[in-house]
């Protein structure tokens, strides 16, 4: 024997295709949101490593300038020494 349909059977199997189709349509968005997020998870890795990058940079003209400096006092003392000596000569 073979069974019919109902109405109510029909109505039914209608909103379980409407639930599915809103849950397909549901994946396809949060599919869409991790691709978006995922790009915009590259883009800041972009720019964090490019911050890195310049830091490091400064991190080292930083220590270039330290040493510069320390250069640049140490010729001064000699400088400042060797003008004394010049001054002490009676010529």
């Amino acid at each position: 024997m073979a069974k019919t349909t109902t109405p109510s059977d029909l109505e039914a199997l209608d909103r379980l295709e409407q639930k599915v189709k809103l849950l397909i349509a549901e994946v396809g968005r949060m599919r869409t949101d991790r691709d978006r997020q995922n790009e915009e998870n590259r883009r800041l890795t972009g720019e964090l490593d490019a911050a890195r990058a310049r830091l490091a940079e400064a991190e080292t003209g930083s220590a270039e300038t330290a040493a510069l400096r320390q250069e640049r006092d140490r010729v001064r003392s000699r400088v400042a020494g060797i003008l004394e000596q010049l001054e002490g000569l009676d010529l």
